[in-house]
This record gives C-alpha cells, structure tokens and sequence, in this order.
C-alpha cells in the first residue's frame, strides 16, 4: 500500500476513533478482557534467548498527578517483559526498594508515572516529609540518598525505563535531570499529535512505518539537561503543528523519546502515553518491548549523543 495513502487512512482511524471518545480518552478500568487484548498482541514480538534471567522492578508510586493509566501502564510492562522470556519481575510501589542493599538486586527499573508533587517536585522528600519524625534536613538528606542510589544504579550499569511522567520524580535535581536526559517543564492540552522517526532505520523504532503514527496525547516540553542533547532522539513532534495558548518556544521539533548512557549504563524514556487507550496501537508495544531490552542491555545500537557539551 502507498505509504502517504497508508498514512491518511490511519489518520481517517484515528479521527473517527477521537469523535466516539470525544475530545480526550476516557478513563476506564484495568480488566483481564483488556489485559488479554494486550497479551495477543504482544505475543507475537520476539523471545530474547538468554540462559539468566534479568531481575526488572516496576516501580509505580506517586506522590503528585496520578494518572489513571498507572495500572494498565504496569499491567503493559509486565506483559511485554514477561513475553520477552528475559525477566523475573517485580512490581513495587514500596519506596523502600531503593534502599542500597535492594536496588542492588535489580538490573533493570522501569519508573512508571512516578509523578512528585507541588514545587519542590521530589517524590522521596514527599515521602519523608509526612514523618513528623524528621527535621527538615533530615528529610532532605534522607531524600537525596535515595536519589543517590537510582543514580549510582544506572550510573555502574544497570538499566532505567522512564515512562511518560516518570521524569517528573525528581524534576528539579539536576543530577536526576542529568541522568535521564531532562526534567519535565510543562504540556499544552491533550491533542492528536503526529509523532515522527528521527532516524527510520534506527533498530528501536523498527516497529513503525516511516511516516511515524498519529497519536494523541500531551505534548511534553522538556527542561534543564534536555538542552545539552546528550542523547540519541528516536521520536519527536514538530511544533508549528502545536495548538496551545503560551508563547511557542523557538524550537521547530520536541523530542519525545530518546536513549542515552549515562556512565556504564542505559536509559530509555518514552513521553507517550498518557492514555491506556494508546497500547492498542501494537507497533507502541513493540517499541516500548525495544525501549526495555535495550535498557536491559539486550539491544546495541546507536545511542551516541547528537551533541554533547
């Protein structure tokens, strides 16, 4: 099929889908028919053949904005890392599994949503501020270990998947931002988005066609270490094409999804999605499959910086 006639009935889909749901996707609940319609599609995506299992830990606490696809997002990762043959799976949203002597069991962290809350945005100052316990430094430093911990995990090896939000868990930390590739600044509405390949051939984005796919969901613009591009970008949304009420940045694309090592380890983070209803599209499921086996390290590919300062 033509790919620009390709292109214009998904879009046609994706239009007639929008109208049933209205202007935004509908929260609904998590289900074993949903969960069910996820597993026969990610059945069909590759078995990675390894003789030791590697230990993921998905992570879904939040202090901050609670998305309501937490709980599919979970159900999805372990549904693609168990289909995969290469994981032996944890979900947690215990933060005490950053504490040194557990995180250390773990070769691979998917943050899910991890959203923190208010001005400070700091999910474990969230925590350690509700101990009455605590002096205010105490919580600060107790918080900053934690912290400390993700980053000397990925930094000696490990793997890191940020999932949409999840970059806003430490958002202004430059340390964190450092790592992951930026912090979090803001997002016009939820709109339908046209979300484009950097590189086509790149092996991550391998499960779509060319011209991208159309999606809809909340355009984050990025912060801090974002400007550095020290990463390799996979997906981006081109401006002009955005509708929204502040000033428009100078900037004609946004990444949304990029790859990087940060010290002897990987990270993968993919903007999209916010909505549940978006892992229908099997060709995400396969990318974000991608996404975490190259964290985990079972996927070499370009993931050098398009610049670094």
């Amino acid at each position: 099929m033509d790919l620009k006639l390709k292109f214009f009935l998904t879009v046609l889909l994706f239009s007639s889908f929008s109208l049933i749901y209205g202007q935004r996707f509908q929260p609904f609940e998590l289900n074993s028919e949903w969960k069910e319609k996820i597993e026969s599609m990610v059945r069909v995506q590759k078995k990675t053949d390894t003789r030791k299992k590697k230990k993921l830990l998905i992570f879904s606490l939040h202090t901050g904005y609670q998305h309501w696809s937490i709980p599919h997002t979970e159900a999805v990762m372990e549904i693609i890392a168990q289909n995969s043959g290469a994981f032996e799976i944890t979900l947690s949203k215990d933060y005490t599994v950053f504490y040194k002597n557990k995180i250390s069991k773990f070769d691979v962290i998917i943050l899910n949503n991890t959203n923190s809350h208010g001005e400070r945005r700091d999910l474990f100052w969230d925590i350690f501020n509700k101990d009455s316990s605590l002096n205010s430094q105490q919580k600060i430093n107790k918080a900053r270990k934690l912290e400390n911990n993700i980053i000397q995990f990925v930094k000696k090896g490990k793997g890191l998947m940020l999932l949409h939000g999840a970059i806003v868990m430490q958002n202004n930390s430059i340390d964190f931002s450092d790592m992951t590739g930026g912090s979090f600044d803001f997002h016009p509405p939820q709109q339908e988005l046209h979300i484009k390949l950097v590189n086509p051939n790149h092996p991550l984005v391998s499960s779509f066609d060319s011209d991208g796919f159309v999606h809809y969901d909340e355009p984050y613009f990025f912060k801090n270490a974002y400007y550095r591009y020290d990463f390799r970008p996979l997906l981006y949304i081109e401006l002009d094409k955005i509708k929204m009420k502040r000033e428009r940045p100078k900037d004609k694309i946004k990444y949304v999804s990029w790859i990087k090592r940060y010290g002897r380890g990987r990270v993968f983070y993919s903007s999209p999605s916010h909505n549940a209803q978006s892992y229908e599209n099997p060709k995400l499921l396969e990318f974000l499959g991608n996404g975490l086996l190259y964290a985990a390290g079972f996927i070499d590919c370009d993931d050098t910086p398009i610049k670094k300062n």
